[in-house]
């Protein structure tokens, strides 16, 4: 037992945990709504943007950037374009004025801009609807790395990551949140550091493995070994350095770069981080840095995934490093790429970031998600007159619901992608919350029945295109259905508020409030 603890998976991945708890235990005064929910409004730039970056950079870019990129080729590494086009749009159009306007959650936006609780309701169902799209895939994140590398069932990895979660949230609220979220960002920038260091040292040049991987055609040696009917896998390099291999049209392109680049500005937890700046100036230096880490991070992970692939190909891998790799399919690239790159000190290091990446967006998942339960529904719906405490006290069972029902959420996806699924659910933020914020902050004239008919519209849409593919022609089956689904978002809050045109009678004081330079840096 004592051995099996010091082997550095283990040794690393406790000491992630013991630092969350002590975090967390620092953390654990939540007095008043504000400290629970926002964190008081007290984390500057930097630690915010470090937060940011530990939100956004999920398993999805942890995992899942490199592994479609090893699965995929150029169209994998095409995910990391567009993902880096949010974070950008998101920073130019939303963070600033969001900050200004200042709240609790992305509910309350809604619900002030037009003194609504139907605007306020429907914001709830979506809120919900995004983050549990997008907890699944990070719970199937963290069930597989326990399964393939501590031995545990993929069942217990679901149970185990949602308890951790629920003690880590529950107790730390946002203020915990956001200081475990950005130790966590370094822990994972670290590890590819040192894997980009050792690809490096180990002559892993990119523009030489790539011209390998072009050149090689045939079937991979000893993958036969490992794989269920006991053949050698084929492998057509041409194929894989070309595009056009996941998205074969310029349409089935496009849709996927609209959803993933506008997703970015609807996902609920990443809007909400923008809340906890104590000025609209800081917001704005939170949203650049963490551009700047994801634009770094996203560099190393199309490498790695590329280096992941030269590895593979060439035959000479441990024969652990070939099983995991055919065995943990796109998603367990990475860590097998650490093991054959620097041995069981270097997995450590990326296991316990992936975990690191994990609880950090789960993390922002669960504050959002309990925002919209105990203070947009609970708190606005049944309880008018609740005291501080007992919202406080709200949001922490409203932590243990969403422990359980992201558990069955996570059971149900066994078999997916991770960087798929998350794709997804971008589409569904693109397609809702996105043409929500940037009407909202920008046009006068839109209208509680628009913006309604915008979230109804647009969660109604991307859903059925994302789970009924199969019954729409063939020309409107798209993988990423962004081309369809975010117009659709767009025109119904068009065309309802121009129908409506009861525009709040103090829209004036509103767009003065969001977009004033005079609270610049209060």
């Amino acid at each position: 037992m004592t051995a099996m603890l010091l082997e550095p998976k283990f040794l690393l991945t406790l000491l992630l945990m013991g630092t969350i708890v002590y975090i967390t235990y620092l953390s654990k005064r939540s007095a008043t709504a504000s400290d629970y929910f926002v964190g008081g409004r007290s984390f500057g730039w930097f630690t915010n943007g470090s937060a940011i970056g530990g939100d956004y950079l999920s398993a999805a870019t942890f995992l899942g950037i490199a592994g479609l990129t090893y699965q995929l080729g150029y169209d994998g590494a095409y995910y990391a374009f567009c993902f880096s086009i949010g974070l950008t749009l998101l920073a130019i159009f939303v963070a600033g004025p969001l900050r200004r306007f200042g709240a609790f959650t992305v509910a309350d936006f809604l619900a002030y801009r037009f003194h609504s609780k139907r605007a306020r309701l429907a914001a709830v169902a979506v809120v919900l609807a995004i983050s549990g799209f997008y907890a699944a895939p990070q719970l199937l994140g963290a069930a597989q790395i326990l399964s393939m590398f501590f031995g545990t069932s993929y069942e217990f990895g679901i149970i185990f990551t949602c308890s951790v979660m629920i003690f880590y949230v529950g107790v730390g609220g946002m203020k915990g949140t956001t200081l475990n979220q950005a130790l966590e960002l370094w822990i994972r920038l670290g590890a590819f550091l040192l894997m980009v260091g050792a690809a490096i040292y180990g002559g892993l040049h990119y523009q030489e493995i790539l011209a390998s991987i072009n050149e090689f055609k045939g079937v991979i040696a000893g993958s036969s070994e490992f794989t269920p009917d006991g053949k050698d896998i084929p492998f057509d390099g041409a194929v894989w350095t070309g595009t056009g291999n996941y998205f074969p049209s310029f349409w089935q392109t496009i849709s996927m770069t609209i959803g993933l680049s506008l997703g970015t500005i609807g996902l609920p937890h990443i809007l909400l981080r923008f809340y906890t700046n104590p000025s609209a100036r800081a917001a704005r230096k939170s949203a650049l840095m963490a551009i700047g880490i994801a634009s770094v991070f996203f560099f190393f992970a199309v490498y790695l995934g590329v280096v992941g692939r030269s590895i593979f190909l060439s035959g000479n891998a441990d024969p652990g490093v070939m099983k995991d790799l055919i065995a943990g399919g796109n998603n367990m690239v990475v860590p097998s790429t650490a093991q054959a790159l620097g041995g069981e000190w270097l997995l450590g290091l990326v296991i316990a970031g992936a975990f690191a990446a994990v609880f950090s967006n789960l993390s922002g998942l669960f504050i959002a998600s309990s925002g919209a339960l105990a203070h947009d529904l609970y708190a606005t719906f049944f309880r008018k007159n609740i005291t501080e405490k007992e919202r406080v006290i709200a949001g922490k069972v409203s932590i243990v619901i969403l422990g359980i029902l992201y558990g069955v959420l996570g059971l149900m996806v066994k078999e997916a992608s991770i960087g798929h699924l998350v794709a997804l659910a971008f589409t569904v933020a693109a397609s809702t919350f996105t043409p929500i914020f940037i009407l909202g902050i920008w046009w006068r004239g839109m209208t509680e029945k628009g913006a309604i008919a915008g979230l109804v519209m647009g969660l109604i849409a991307s859903m059925y295109m994302i789970f009924f593919k199969s019954t729409l022609p063939e020309f409107l089956q798209f993988n990423v259905p962004g081309l369809i689904t975010v117009p659709i978002g767009f025109l119904s809050v068009y065309i309802v508020s121009k129908l409506d045109r009861r525009v709040p009678a103090d829209v004036n004081e509103f767009m003065k409030k969001v977009h004033s330079k005079e609270s610049e840096a209060a």
